[in-house]
C-alpha cells in the first residue's frame, strides 16, 4: 500500500460571517516576558488571523501555549511568552471562531475514517490493543518521509540498554531513516559507555550480566570521554567504535543532548541550561514532519509541546505532523494524547522490541 498524505482544507472565508469578521487586534507588550492582557494563545490546530480586509493568514511553525507577535510587512511570529520584548505587539482575543478576527481550523486534514470515530469498544489503549496496522502504517510512512520530510527521533536511555536495539538504529540511521535526534544526557552517556565497556549502567548489553564494580562503568565513560574533550574526539581517537552517538556523529546528524537537575557528570555535549536546550529543540522539532518518541514521558511530552501539529512546505502545501509516542505504560502513552494533537499515535510496547520490529520492517 502507498502512502498517502491527507487532504488539506482551508476553511471558506465566505461562511459563517467571516467576510464580515474584523481584523485581529494587536496590543504591546507591556515589559519583556510579559503579554497584555486579554492575549491569545495558540493550539495545536491550524490558525489564521484576519490582519487586513479579507487578508486571512495562515500561523506557520504554530504550537501550542505560545502568542503571535506581529512584525514589519504583517509578518507574523509564533513565540513563547518568555520572549517577549516590551513594545512587541501581541494579538488579543480569546474566542476562536472568527469574531475577534482569529480562527482555529478544527477539521483541517482529511483524516481515515478510523481516527475520527468516537466512542467504540476497546478504543482506549490498554496492553490488549492490537497494533498490526499502526506499525504497517508506520513503515509506510518513514519509508515517504525518508524523501520527502524530515523525521525527528526523541530516545530514551532504554533504547541502548539491549544489543539488538541499539544496532537496529544504528542501521536505522545508517540507511537514511533518522534526520535530527533529541535525547538526554543518559542516551548518550549509556551508548558510549556500551562502545567503550560492552555494557549499560554495568550490565552487558546482551546478556545482562552484571559486572563487578559495575556501577562505576557509566561513571568511567563519561570521565573518558570529559578527558577526550567531547564525543567526536573521542570517535576520532578510535575511543567510541560503534553505537548511536557514533552513527550519528559520522553520518552528520544533528542531535541535541539536554541536561536534567539528576545528570551523572555530564557529557561534554549536553546543554545544561534548560531554556537554551528548549530553544536548541525548537530549531529541530520545528522542521519535523513526523516525530517518533521511545520510552522518554518528560522529552516526549515537551517535544510534543514545542512541535507544530501541521506544516507550511517550501511549495505552499499544508501537511501534518506525525507524532508516535511508544511506551511500556498505558499512562505515559495516554499523556500524548492528552494533549490534544491533530495525528498523535501511541504504541504500547516494550521499547527495544519496537526499534528491532520496525528496522526489520522497512527492510521488507
Amino acid at each position: 500500500m502507498q502512502f498517502q498524505m491527507p487532504a488539506f482544507h482551508a476553511p471558506d472565508f465566505s461562511l459563517h460571517g467571516l467576510q464580515n469578521a474584523p481584523c485581529v487586534r494587536f496590543q504591546p507588550a507591556p515589559a519583556k516576558g510579559v503579554a497584555p492582557d486579554g492575549y491569545h494563545a495558540t493550539s495545536v490546530y491550524p490558525e489564521y488571523l484576519h490582519i487586513e480586509k479579507g487578508d486571512w493568514v495562515l500561523l506557520r511553525k504554530s504550537r501550542m501555549d505560545c502568542v503571535v507577535v506581529l512584525e514589519l510587512g504583517n509578518h507574523l511570529v509564533v513565540t513563547e511568552l518568555r520572549r517577549l520584548n516590551a513594545g512587541d505587539l501581541v494579538a488579543c482575543g480569546r474566542s476562536e471562531n472568527g469574531e475577534e478576527g482569529i480562527l482555529v481550523h478544527t477539521k483541517a486534514f482529511d483524516f481515515p475514517d478510523y481516527m475520527a470515530e468516537k466512542f467504540t469498544f476497546r478504543s482506549h489503549l490498554t496492553r490488549e490493543t492490537s497494533f498490526s496496522i499502526d506499525y504497517d502504517e508506520l513503515y509506510q510512512l518513514i519509508h515517504h518521509e525518508k524523501e520527502h520530510g524530515f523525521i525527528v527521533w526523541v530516545l530514551g536511555p532504554a533504547v541502548v540498554f539491549d544489543r539488538d536495539a541499539r544496532n537496529a538504529f544504528v542501521s536505522l540511521i545508517e540507511n537514511g531513516y533518522v534526520h535530527a535526534l533529541l535525547a538526554g544526557n543518559a542516551l548518550a552517556a549509556h551508548d558510549v559507555e556500551g562502545a567503550i565497556f560492552g555494557t549499560a549502567l554495568g550490565q552487558e548489553i546482551y546478556s545482562k550480566r552484571t559486572l563487578p564494580l559495575g556501577h562505576y562503568k557509566h561513571l568511567d565513560a563519561i570521565n573518558r570521554i570529559r578527558a577526550a574533550g567531547s564525543i567526536e574526539k573521542a570517535i576520532e581517537t578510535g575511543l567510541v567504535q560503534n553505537g548511536i552517538m557514533h552513527a550519528a556523529t559520522l553520518n552528520h546528524i544533528p542531535y541535541i543532548l539536554a541536561g536534567s537537575i539528576r545528570d551523572d557528570g555530564p557529557l561534554p555535549e549536553v546543554t545544561g541550561n534548560v531554556y537554551e536546550a528548549q530553544n536548541q529543540m525548537r530549531e529541530l522539532s520545528q522542521k519535523a514532519t513526523t516525530v517518533i518518541a521511545m520510552a522518554t514521558q518528560l522529552h516526549t511530552i515537551a517535544t510534543g509541546n514545542m512541535t507544530p501539529s501541521y506544516q507550511v512546505m517550501a511549495d505552499q502545501r499544508v501537511r501534518p505532523v506525525y507524532f508516535y509516542s511508544v511506551d511500556m505504560s498505558e499512562f505515559a502513552a495516554s499523556k500524548l494524547a492528552d494533549r490534544g494533537s491533530l495525528t498523535a499515535r501511541s504504541i504500547l510496547t516494550n521499547v527495544q522490541d519496537f526499534v528491532v520490529t520496525v528496522e526489520r520492517g522497512l527492510r521488507r
